[in-house]
């Protein structure tokens, strides 16, 4: 297809930037990369400290602060939810103004309500990936969204989960597979992600612990209420915590893991983390919750009944003992962010029919 210019929005909580804070930003970041690389222009929209090699604009995230006489009112918004409405708002009056003149098409990755709710006054056509299940401010913004507006989800259980709501297209997340690259294996049992009470890496320890397999954690840890209770009395031995590890040091730990643990306490709308091990040839053993059986079956990993730690101890051992290229080859044909980008470039091409032409 042709190039396009394209502007992407990000969210404003988190840079695109390594050690990534979570599977949205790294996302963001591979999406922006691999379009740059396939030829189209990129301004990515994202927060203060971001990658400019991806030819980034600062969201404008500024403290705003109330004035003195409307502090003690109990209807004056957090300050840093007013910070993120004036980013959003600056950005969507900009476009207004000036985006048919710079860009071909909007994608909207942020998690924010403005973009949506005000797409209409746009003069140029936005994609609104749908990263969570329905929330409040979102589902709310549809309203006010505009005819020439497309929705992705990110899986099948994200569509139907938004089906009342919005008709979207189902587009896998994917992850660069020249990046995520086979390793040997035989390691410990590592468990990757956020380090959240949501995310249940608690019960990836007890089930490694019952599984008598070492196991090592890679991530930021955003609770330190959560992480002091559940995580820190639980470490020593044979369970190790590495921080939160840049992209390389985390290829690297996952390359070498027997198997990969995914733990989620509630419904991933994808499950970024599953992908990225089994890219590196590293089975999975994983609550059967959200779209995580999409991602993982029995050709690749282990399905576990959500919470049973006994029942995770078990996909575990199941899941160490798959053959490794047969996971990678099917993580190529399902999770690449070649196959991704493809079926975005197809939605681009479909409403930017002037800019392709």
């Amino acid at each position: 297809m042709s190039s396009l210019r394209i502007c992407l929005i990000a969210s404003s909580r988190f840079p695109i930037r390594e050690p990534f804070a979570g599977g949205l930003e790294s996302h963001t970041h591979a999406l922006a990369h691999e379009l740059t690389a396939r030829g189209h222009e990129v301004t990515l929209f994202a927060a203060p400290g971001s990658d400019p090699r991806l030819g980034t604009r600062q969201l404008p995230v500024q403290a705003f602060p109330p004035g003195f006489v409307g502090r003690p009112d109990i209807s004056v918004t957090p300050e840093n939810w007013m910070a993120e409405h004036h980013a959003y708002l600056g950005l969507m009056l900009e476009l207004a103004a000036s985006g048919r003149q710079r860009f071909d098409v909007v994608h909207n990755n942020s998690l924010h309500h403005l973009p949506v709710a005000m797409a209409s006054t746009l003069a140029v056509p936005m994609v609104t990936t749908l990263h969570t299940p329905p929330v409040p401010w979102l589902e709310s913004a549809l309203h006010y969204a505009s005819a020439n507006s497309a929705f992705v989800s990110v899986s099948r259980f994200t569509a139907l989960a938004w089906a009342h709501a919005v008709t979207s297209t189902t587009i896998l997340n994917g992850v660069d597979v020249d990046r995520w690259q086979q390793g040997p294996g035989g390691g410990p049992a590592i468990w990757s992600g956020r380090i959240v009470p949501e995310k249940g890496p608690h019960l990836a320890i007890d089930a490694a612990r019952l599984a008598g397999m070492p196991l090592v954690l890679a991530g930021p840890s955003l609770d330190r209420a959560y992480f002091d209770a559940e995580i820190a009395p639980r470490l020593g031995g044979d369970v190790t915590y590495l921080g939160h590890l840049d992209h390389d040091h985390l290829r690297t730990e996952v390359a070498a893991a027997r198997v990969a643990v995914v733990t989620p306490t509630w419904d991933e709308p994808y499950g970024l983390v599953a992908a990225e091990a089994l890219a590196c040839g590293t089975p999975v053993a994983a609550f059967a919750r959200g779209a995580l059986p999409e991602i993982v079956d029995e050709t690749v990993g282990a399905l576990a009944v959500p919470d049973d730690v006994a029942d995770l101890a078990r996909a575990m051992e199941h899941a160490a003992g798959l053959d490794r290229s047969h996971v990678r080859r099917v993580a190529v044909e399902r999770c690449s962010i070649s196959v991704m980008v493809d079926r975005y470039e197809e939605l681009y091409d479909q409403l930017a029919p002037r800019a392709a032409a």
